[in-house]
Parts: C-alpha cells; structure tokens; sequence
C-alpha cells in the first residue's frame, strides 16, 4: 500500500509523526524489501539527518512539505558519500560520490532525508529493469514481472509503499514507463529543468532527472519544491481542466497493443472531457520520421559514452547490454548529425501539427507488465516484442524535450496497472501535472 506526501507531510509538521520515526520505519521497510529495489542504504547520515530534522521541528523550525521526508535515489545519480554503481559489475570498485547531484542537494536543503541508492536498469539502458548485476526488480503488483526501467527500483520502491519519493532518470521512458507498470505517478519534466550534472550520462540529448510519488498531489509538492528559488515549496496550481484544450494522436504508431489499456485511456479522456476539456483528435505524421532518430542518437552518445570502458572491462557488462552496446561503434559522425538536425526540424513540424492543442492524452505504452526476461508477448491474439511496446509512446517526448507524466488509469481491482500520459505542448510541467489530477480524481 503506498503512502502520500500530503498525509505524511502533515503527520510530521503536526507532530504526530518524527522525522526519526519515520526514517527508521522507512529503513525498516527497505531492509524487508522483496521487490530488489534497494541497492544501498545510507543508514547512519539518514539516522543523522532525521534527527536533525526532529530537533529543527522542535525549535518550531520548519523547511517546507518536504521536511523529514525520507527519499531514494535512482543509482545512476551522485549521493554524497556513496558510490554510483549503475547496476554494473563494470563500477563495482567506484569510488563514494564526492558530491549530491544538484536535484540531491535540494531536496536535502528543503529538508528531505536521503536513505539510500536504488535499482537501476544497467546503465540506464534498457526500459525493462530486468538486466543489472543485482538481478531483476520484480513488480510489487507482480512479483514474476517486470517494474519496467530503468528507474526500476524507483517505482518499485514507491508502489511497494516503503517510500513516498524518489528520484528516476528518463532518457525515453525510464521515469514514466516503470511508473506506468507499477501504478504510480512519474515526471519527466521539461529537458533542462533539473540539471543532470552528477548522472552516469545514457545521452546527453535525451537525458532527464524525474520524480516518482504515489499520487499527482505529491508530484505536484516535489515539483514546486524543485521549481522554486527558494526550494520550500507553496505554489500549488489550482485544480480544474476546463478549457484546456486535449489533443488525442491518432493513426497506427499510437495505438496500444493491449485492450485494456485502449479502454483505459478512452475512459480517461472521457472524463477530462466530462470535466470542461476541450477534445480533439489530431495526427501528427511527422512521428514516423522522428521516432527512428531517438535510436540513432541514443545509441551514438550511449557508444561514445561507454567505448573506453568496452575496452577495458568488457567481460563486465551483462551480455544483453553489450548486444545492444557494441554494434553502435558502426554508426557515423553523419549519421549522427544529421539526426540531430532532423529532430530539431521535426519537433517544430509537430508542434506546428499541435496548433491550437494545450496537451496531448495518449497511453503510456502499449503493454502492460511483462514476465521477466520475456522479449516478446502475446496481446491481443498476435505477438509483440517488448522493447518497443514499452519505448515508442514516451519517447517522441525525449527528443521533443516537452514535459511529460504517466499517471494511472483506472482498472479493475486485481488488474494489472495502466499508465496514462499527459504531454506539454504548451504547458508546462504545473499544467500536465493539473490535467493528471484531473484524471486521478474524476
């Protein structure tokens, strides 16, 4: 069962709760975990913090809703004091971090405890989370499938309820498909909002820093926390769809494999409509022209990223990273750069193609949950591989830099969960965030 930030922020400002109360029972939890979504805690400084924390709140000292807030980090991002090991036997001697990545660094000084370092797909490059040296994160709802990835055990950790935050990473789906299969809220904001100074680099066009939370409220908090210059939060937007107007994509490349999730995002953008937004169904052609250059890209800067440490520690990777790793080292500086001028010109080509639209509504992938280590499933009567099932519908968002959120869709008690998007076209990450909320509460 997860728990909110708003119910756990209240607690601890009220005193109902400590900061050591409930870092010790958030330690508690992880330490019982059977999801795999922990890779290290960082006991004693979170002990440390939290008590400093408890004795601010006793002084009537009071940093923002985030305060004494325990939160896990993806371990692809820098914490202070501890190594980052991505997943990989290739870092398994990496030395402690010698400082917090700077969306770290902000939760800490809006009063967040940081516990520990979380499971990550292996060097972020992959959307299952099944592949890393620690084997598996295995979904709470599930635990023979997937969480998906690569911030696997970021989800994990949040729909397991051991935390109420944590930090992802998205480089094409990485925040928002392991929040759609686990059930649980996940933003990846605008490219260039959260620094990713302090993050093992998968691509340095596609790369962003995210947040996991149970509900669209605790998005809202973590983001306007973020947001804001001072970091203590407060500028919560008003909740309310009417009038925003909702673009629905249409044609083959959006469509979703499974039923389920077809229905569940009809019913979603029925419900928005029912609440004063204004649909329309639109095609974007240009998405068969840009979808080809995110792997183009992706797969050049993850190349170039890893070709010294291919060299030296080859028989450290796991062998489905390196078949995905080393036939990159054939692509072109052309290729390349004429990727990355193309996506340039096709994001205004889509944009132009969203005239008139606030937001686009869509699936967040196409299947639900997969078993672990499956590469294709049926759905619907026919196959469908798995990686591109999980990857196609978030990551135009990627190359586009828009800001984007899965939130979950409605099912039936004891479904799978369904992930549902909201994409910026011209709002920003408060206005998806105000159309998810519309969503999760109608």
């Amino acid at each position: 069962m997860t728990f909110s930030i708003r119910d756990l922020s209240l607690d601890l400002r009220s005193g109902e709760l400590s900061p050591t109360e409930h870092v010790r029972d958030v330690l508690d939890r992880l330490r019982g975990d059977t999801t795999n979504a922990v890779v290290t805690l960082d006991e004693e400084r979170a002990l440390a913090d939290a008590a400093a924390r408890t004795e601010e709140l006793g002084r009537g000292e009071w940093r923002g809703p985030l305060h004494g807030v325990a939160v896990g980090v993806k371990d692809i991002i820098d914490v202070e004091g501890l190594p980052t090991r991505c997943g990989s036997a290739v870092l398994a001697d990496a030395a402690p971090a010698e400082a917090d990545n700077p969306v770290v660094a902000r939760l800490r000084e809006a009063g967040a405890v940081v516990v520990g370092k979380l499971h990550t797909h292996e060097f972020a490059y992959g959307p299952t989370g099944d592949v890393s040296v620690s084997g598996p994160a295995r979904n709470p709802h599930d635990p023979t499938r997937i969480t998906g990835g690569s911030s696997s055990g970021s989800a994990a950790a949040v729909a397991a309820g051991h935390l109420a935050l944590t930090l992802g990473t998205d480089t094409g789906a990485s925040v928002r498909v392991p929040a759609a299969l686990c059930g649980v809220v996940g933003l990846k904001p605008t490219r260039g909002r959260l620094s990713t100074e302090r993050v093992f680099p998968l691509s340095d066009t596609c790369d962003h820093v995210g947040v996991l939370t149970a509900d669209v409220h605790g998005a809202s908090v973590v983001w306007d926390v973020l947001a804001r210059p001072d970091g203590t939060g407060g500028g919560i937007q008003q909740p309310g769809v009417s009038g925003v107007r909702i673009g629905v994509p249409t044609g083959p490349y959006w469509e979703a494999a499974d039923p389920v999730i077809v229905e569940t995002t009809r019913d979603a953008v029925a419900r928005l409509e029912k609440a004063g937004a204004q649909i329309t169904e639109i095609e974007i052609p240009a998405i068969d022209e840009l979808a080809p250059l995110y792997f183009t890209t992706v797969n050049a800067e993850a190349y170039a990223t890893h070709r010294d440490l291919l060299a030296a520690r080859r028989a450290d990777y796991q062998p489905a990273t390196l078949e995905r790793l080393e036939p990159n080292a054939n692509l072109t500086a052309t290729e390349y750069i004429d990727a990355q001028r193309a996506r340039v010109r096709l994001t205004a080509e889509i944009r132009t193609a969203c005239d008139g639209i606030d937001a686009l509504v869509l699936p967040t992938t196409r299947v639900r949950a997969t078993p672990i280590g499956a590469e294709s499933v049926e759905v619907g009567g026919r196959d469908v591989t798995v990686r591109p099932a999980l990857l196609a519908l978030t990551l135009p968002f990627n190359l586009t830099g828009w800001p984007a959120v899965s939130v979950p869709g409605r099912v039936d008690q004891g479904e799978l969960p369904v992930g549902v998007q909201i994409a910026g076209v011209r709002l920003e990450e408060r206005g998806v965030l105000r159309v998810a909320a519309a969503i999760e509460r109608s």
